[in-house]
């Protein structure tokens, strides 16, 4: 795999204000307390060939600000029906207090929680801003990894808006797992470990090609 597809993932965890143990106001940084809020419930929308499919995750939150990396691997893995603890994963993939270092660690644990070598691969979008060719690549690599059960999980950073007008920002570098689409795959749903109150939420994919532009993407 390419080198130039790794990009640090630095957090840090100054300026977060808590309220009973979720973090109050706007989520600037990957972090989240360990919660006792019910993970999402399992939903499942198989609509295969009729332009969406949604996978059911059994959710969880990531305990510290900077295992994004692990929990949307192991969010991304549940629906398979994988239940792999996060501390394992972070073992795995060189986890430290600076984040995960590339997608290029995440896609063989993926593989191997899996059970197939090629059952993922890393896709690179180098360029500040993703082109209409990148985000056509996206929707469909999406489409596809959906289509076969499998979510597929995505190294992002900046700021972007939900479908409801919502603001995600994470200028340190996020990751988070992609789990259905709508709309022939024009609308995403991303589950997002940082923040149990904002689990999942809807984006388009040309929001999401841009968020991921500069590092890369898990897909099968």
């Amino acid at each position: 795999m390419r080198t130039d597809l790794i990009r640090k993932t630095a957090l840090t965890a100054a300026g977060l204000a808590f309220t009973g143990g979720a973090i109050a106001g706007p989520v600037t940084t990957a972090f989240a307390a360990p919660s006792t809020a019910k993970p999402t419930t399992q939903t499942q929308t198989d609509r295969k060939g009729h332009g969406e499919r949604e996978l059911g995750v059994r959710y969880e939150a990531q305990p510290n600000f900077y295992y994004c990396g692990p929990a949307a691997t192991r969010n991304a893995l549940s629906v398979q029906g994988k239940n792999i603890n996060v501390d394992d994963m972070a073992k795995e993939m060189g986890t430290t207090e600076a984040g995960t270092n590339s997608i290029n660690d995440i896609t063989p644990v993926l593989n191997k929680e899996t059970g197939k070598t090629n059952a993922y691969r890393s896709v690179e979008i180098s360029t500040p801003d993703a082109d209409a060719k990148q985000t056509d690549t996206l929707r469909a690599d999406i489409v596809k990894t959906v289509d076969d059960g499998r979510a597929v999980v995505a190294n992002i950073a900046g700021t972007s808006t939900d479908t409801d007008g919502t603001t995600h920002s994470y200028e340190g570098g996020h990751y988070i797992s992609v789990v259905g689409y709508h709309d022939n795959g024009n609308t995403v749903t991303i589950a997002d470990s940082a923040d149990p109150n904002q689990a999942a939420y809807q984006i388009s994919v040309e929001h999401l090609a841009d968020w991921i532009a500069t590092r890369g993407y898990a897909t099968s």
